[in-house]
């Protein structure tokens, strides 16, 4: 039986195995329900925000009308992330 770190690996795999931004966009409307697409797309407002670094979590939260836990739990997140790894998405997303 396939574990749930297999299945998500998989996915990972597929997703990197599109051709282009558009058949990514049908993978993810495939896989993915409206709801858990307004997630991610909340969830990469706020680590953009927070890499920016101009706004307290509570300007943050009320702008991208997140609740200030989601706003934490990102920043919490940005703390243990790979240094390389934050150095890339800082110069990709500020």
């Amino acid at each position: 039986m396939e574990s749930k770190e297999e299945g998500w690996r998989g996915f990972l795999g597929l997703c990197q195995q599109a051709q282009d931004l558009k058949e990514l966009d049908e993978l993810f409307w495939l896989f993915l329900t409206p709801e858990e697409r307004d997630a991610i797309r909340d969830r990469f407002r706020i680590v953009q925000e927070l890499l920016r670094g101009e706004k307290t979590q509570r300007q943050m939260a009320n702008d991208l009308k997140v609740s200030i836990a989601k706003i934490t739990r990102g920043s919490n997140f940005l703390k243990i992330l790979e240094q390389n790894l934050r150095g890339r998405l800082e110069s990709l997303l500020k």
